[in-house]
């Protein structure tokens, strides 16, 4: 599984791991559209189903984190990982969300396309979980914010190839529909909690799809758009206007490290024999 970037993927996605994360991928879908799933109250409690699949989660990506560790990540692919989870980390807290303005997606796309979907993946797992320690953002909503990072960083790493403007330009306009599907997917999390049940934008149990879906656009629509906007319009504007030089870097680096260079071992030479000492006959 490689990215449309140039050069090798920081971490390799054996083909074990890559059904690994398949089937990760559809159980967060799962975990995501639980309102269509299962009703409130079938676990004994309203809040059970978004806290149970949370924890699915939590387990999810533990198992697609380390399938793709064990299927190939170098120490130099882990450092960059480490250092890309600070770098978003601190940068998350510039925008904090005001207003829809966030800063994390701007790395994570750019770091996708350069490094691979595996580096994707993992660095939008850890970003948000190392963001969350920093500014005490962990709770039940985290699983899901985590999840959907990934899924942001891993489908930039998968976008066609292009070049130049061409690159930047389809960079930036999926970096404004990603900030669009991550507001999407999140508020699926906590939809059937937050609005007054007599409300037409409210969840109703028992509802046919069509009609439950169509509650849930209006409710997106009316309580998300504008902030989802502000998402897209922050991705859009960083990647065109930060993009180029943010790629070169990355690749820059990728080139320096050879994050998937083979390694070769030459035969062992036996070593050259001495030349024989000259006898030295005394006077």
């Amino acid at each position: 599984m490689s990215g449309g970037g140039t050069g090798a993927a920081a971490v390799r996605i054996t083909p074990r791991a890559g059904v690994v994360i398949a089937l990760a991928s559809f159980l967060g879908l799962v975990a995501f559209f639980w309102p269509f799933v299962v009703a409130p109250g079938k676990f004994g409690s309203n809040y059970a189903p978004p806290l149970i699949f949370g924890v699915l989660l939590v387990l999810v990506l533990c198992v697609v984190v380390s399938e793709i560790a064990e299927g190939g990540i170098s120490s130099k692919a882990l450092a960059m990982l480490g250092v890309l989870s600070a770098v978003n980390a601190a940068l998350r807290p510039l925008g904090a969300g005001t207003a829809g303005i966030e800063t994390v997606f701007f790395v994570l796309v750019l770091a996708g396309r350069v490094y691979g979907p595996g580096f994707g993946f993992t660095l939008g797992c850890t970003s948000l979980f190392a963001s969350a320690l920093i500014t005490g953002g962990v709770g039940p909503w985290m699983p899901y914010q985590m999840f959907g990072c990934a899924f942001v960083g891993m489908l930039a790493g998968l976008l066609p190839r292009a070049s130049g403007r061409r690159e930047v330009l389809l960079l930036a306009v999926y970096g404004s529909l990603s900030g669009y599907l991550f507001g999407f997917l999140l508020n699926l999390s906590f939809w059937p909690f937050s609005v007054d049940p007599g409300s037409s934008i409210a969840y109703l149990p028992g509802l046919p799809f069509t009609e439950q879906w169509q509650r849930y656009l209006a409710f997106d629509v009316a309580t998300s758009l504008g902030w989802d906007t502000g998402r897209a319009v922050t991705n859009f504007v960083c990647v065109l206007l930060a993009g180029p030089a943010v790629l070169t870097v990355f690749r820059r680096a990728a080139r320096k490290a050879r994050f998937q260079a083979p390694v070769r071992f030459s035969p062992c030479q036996p070593p050259a024999p001495e030349p024989p000492k000259e006898e030295v006959t005394p006077r």
